[in-house]
């Protein structure tokens, strides 16, 4: 089955993004909330990257990682909230077909990023639990750096490779994307041509992605575990387990949410985009929360710094 239309992608301009679908009243009580949220994820990854970077004590791989996890978290959002907030009080509820593709690509570029990231996270904390004495040889600040600019990478190609798949689809049934946001699976749903290979990249995609991420995360809290229960202090499996209970709370938190959305019947569209508002805004709100609340460094370095901006007060 081929295109239905002469239309094609190079004739469109523009999308429509239908949005939340509220009562009009309602608009600004959404505005608010995303306003409110999103400042929070603003506040909270901003401090965390300001904290990592200005503590010497945090100078090790797993903040190195935290780090990026928050420029991430951060990122991703950006891409899409404040697109959102426009739309919301807007009656021209419009994005550029040049817009569209940068956000589809951004999106996807950092949610796979994300990824990669968490499964470093994993790696890192089984050499530090399993191989304690080897852990500064293993974890150098060189494989941190390819670790990370390997997941960037990979998060790089995939992108390139959904929003080709995407954006070679012709558009000429219409130009209303019912979601807040460009997304491939309401983008499949107005193009004209046959989607099956866009089906299977996003699948392959998928596959490539998820399936590595989650081995490499569940292999190494099975090593973890296994040498968690072989220690005879409990005071000593406390400690150890307090180092990955955050990175477990994050894990879950990010594959929980994303799993929702994607699980979710696609004939009930209006509970797919909240789904989506839980990842894209409350994830990167919690997950500095998670760590903050769970990790004494952390703890520290924000009462230092408080104490000396009470200080200088």
């Amino acid at each position: 089955m081929g295109d239905k239309g002469g239309d094609n992608h190079s004739e469109v301009t523009d999308f429509i993004l239908v949005g939340i679908r509220v009562h009009p009243e309602l608009h600004s009580l959404l505005f608010l909330l995303f306003l409110i949220v999103y400042g929070m994820v603003l506040l909270g990854n901003l401090s965390m990257i300001g904290i990592i970077v200005t503590d010497p004590r945090l100078n090790t791989p797993m903040y190195f990682f935290l780090g990026n996890l928050s420029i991430i978290d951060l990122s991703y959002s950006t891409v899409i909230v404040p697109k959102a907030m426009v739309n919301i009080l807007s009656q021209k509820k419009t994005i550029s077909f040049t817009g569209c593709v940068a956000q589809l690509f951004l999106y996807a570029l950092f949610m796979v990023t994300e990824a990669f990231v968490l499964a470093a996270m994993a790696y890192d904390r089984f050499i530090a639990i399993c191989n304690p004495l080897l852990y500064t040889v293993r974890m150098s600040r060189n494989l941190c750096i390819q670790l990370v600019a390997g997941s960037y990478l990979c998060g790089w190609v995939s992108s390139i490779l959904q929003i080709s798949a995407t954006f070679s689809m012709s558009f000429c049934a219409s130009r209303v994307i019912d979601h807040f946001y460009c997304d491939s699976n309401p983008i499949e749903k107005i193009s004209c041509s046959n989607i099956f290979i866009n089906k299977m990249v996003s699948l392959s995609l998928a596959v490539l992605i998820i399936l590595p991420t989650i081995v490499v995360i569940v292999v190494s809290y099975m090593y973890i575990v296994s040498t968690v229960l072989k220690i005879r202090s409990s005071e000593g499996r406390k400690k150890a387990f307090s180092t990955c209970s955050s990175h477990l709370g994050v894990v879950s938190l990010l594959y929980g949410t994303v799993s929702f959305v994607y699980l979710t019947p696609p004939n009930n569209p209006e509970l797919r985009k909240v789904a989506s508002v839980c990842y894209i805004l409350f994830t990167p709100m919690l997950n500095p929360l998670i760590y903050s609340l769970r990790n004494k460094d952390v703890k520290d370095a924000m009462r230092k710094v408080l104490w000396r901006n009470k200080v200088l007060l």
